[in-house]
């Protein structure tokens, strides 16, 4: 995948070279933004479908497919060269940081639905949408990839595994 040499070529000095110092934080950005459309798109679909009345629980089913989109992604292309561990332990790791990503992912939605009380009848449809894409999709999903990230390269795909 040549993506991020691709990338990195029409990218100015001094910034590329910071990038290059950070690679696999621009690779595993890029898998982020994947997993964010896979994310909203099942999310939506869900919403706005057979799961409309369970917001929360349409985006707990979307995190964990996006979550396997990037367990591959992660492991095939960001983190190709850390690790070292059996597949099977490296993917339960992988999971179990992924799980309470999930759960750091699912609380700013959860509050701005049935705390905040940020839904319809109370608020208008449009301000329940806004309220959910910021709280779970923006809000939720950086607190999560923070954790995720700092969780992946100190257990997941260690480098003094190599």
């Amino acid at each position: 995948m040549a993506v991020v040499e691709n990338l990195l070529g029409v990218v100015p000095e001094p910034l590329r070279s910071i990038m290059i110092k950070h690679r696999e934080l621009l690779k595993f950005g890029i898998v982020g933004g994947t997993a964010f459309v896979v994310d909203n798109g099942v999310w939506y679909l869900l919403k706005l479908t057979v799961l409309e009345s369970k917001p929360t629980t349409a985006k707990g089913i979307a995190i964990l497919v996006a979550t396997i989109v990037s367990y591959i992604l992660n492991r095939e292309w960001s983190f190709r060269t850390r690790g070292g561990r059996e597949r099977h332990h490296e993917a339960a790791l992988f999971f179990l940081v992924s799980g309470g990503a999930i759960v750091i992912n699912l609380i700013p939605l959860y509050t701005s639905r049935y705390i905040l009380d940020l839904e319809v009848p109370h608020v208008s449809r449009w301000v329940q949408e806004v309220a959910d894409f910021t709280s779970g999709s923006i809000i939720g999903m950086v607190l999560a990839m923070l954790f995720r990230f700092w969780g992946y390269r100190r257990w997941v795909f260690p480098d003094e595994l190599r």
